[in-house]
């Protein structure tokens, strides 16, 4: 790593600034494409991509956590029924990984398939996501106390676990878009504010049991923060002068063309 490191330390950098941009402008994307940029734009493992990934997701969500919870953007009944599910999930994923000891090029095979198909779900939320959001606008007491259906909630906490703690991603653009799905009453801010701070917990749990079993690479790491950092402060920035829709677009773009990079990469 300490070659990728000195020979491509630009790209990394950048790759943290493009990533962290896009984050900015549309609250997706950490998890989304920075696996696969770590894969198929650096050359790093599947298996380190996807623990490097998780950590530098926590970091990032955790620098706009403060202000969905300063604002009230956050349903706390939520987080705690799709923690009681993820964490569990995510702990049970990761010590299959480490008792079972599986075949590093058998799983990242599998890490590469399962992210192609997790990206095009992504994409697909992606681009669904602002009718939803128009339908969780218009509905009636938006702001209003809610009823957390807590099977559902735990399930979909479940499902995120497992799939965040494999692939890196799944906490974001499919965490939102899902949430939407059970919880349309809930407004698009709430929505996005309560998925944001559940994302946390469970991407740094995931990003510090990789950690632990050395599928961190702590360099590139850097490098990524160096770059995201400005990054998002300049999408949350301009964030309002760039139509949703065309962001939504470029993103989805993004995630599809991603997608068919792991596959290709795969064969």
């Amino acid at each position: 790593m300490d070659f990728i490191v000195s020979s491509a330390w630009p790209l990394v950098i950048g790759g943290g600034f493009a990533v962290g941009f896009l984050v900015g402008l549309t609250g997706v994307g950490a998890g989304s494409l920075m696996t696969p940029f770590l894969i198929s734009g650096i050359g790093i493992s599947p298996v380190l991509a996807v623990g490097t990934d998780l950590l530098f997701a926590s970091i990032t969500k955790a620098s706009a956590a403060w202000r969905h919870h300063a604002l009230g953007n956050v349903d706390w009944g939520i987080v705690r029924w799709l923690a009681s599910g993820s964490l569990p999930g995510a702990s049970l994923m990761l010590a299959w990984i480490y008792f079972a000891q599986p075949d590093t090029h058998a799983l990242g095979l599998v890490i590469r398939q399962l992210l192609a198909c997790a990206l095009i779900v992504s994409a697909c939320g992606v681009a669904i996501y602002p009718w939803l959001k128009r339908y969780a606008m218009h509905a009636p007491d938006a702001d209003a106390p809610t009823i957390v259906r807590k099977g559902p909630t735990m399930l979909l906490g479940l499902v995120l676990g497992v799939l965040v703690a494999l692939t890196s991603v799944g906490a974001g653009a499919i965490g939102v878009v899902a949430l939407t799905a059970l919880y349309h009453s809930l407004s698009a801010r709430r929505l996005i504010g309560t998925d944001i701070v559940h994302a946390i917990p469970l991407t740094f749990l995931a990003g510090a049991s990789h950690f632990g079993m050395g599928n961190v690479d702590l360099p590139i790491l850097g490098l990524l923060l160096v770059g995201s950092v400005p990054g998002i402060a300049l999408g949350s920035r301009i964030t309002g002068l760039v139509p949703d829709w065309a962001l939504r677009l470029v993103l989805a773009v993004v995630l599809i063309w991603a997608a068919y990079s792991l596959i290709a990469i795969a064969r």
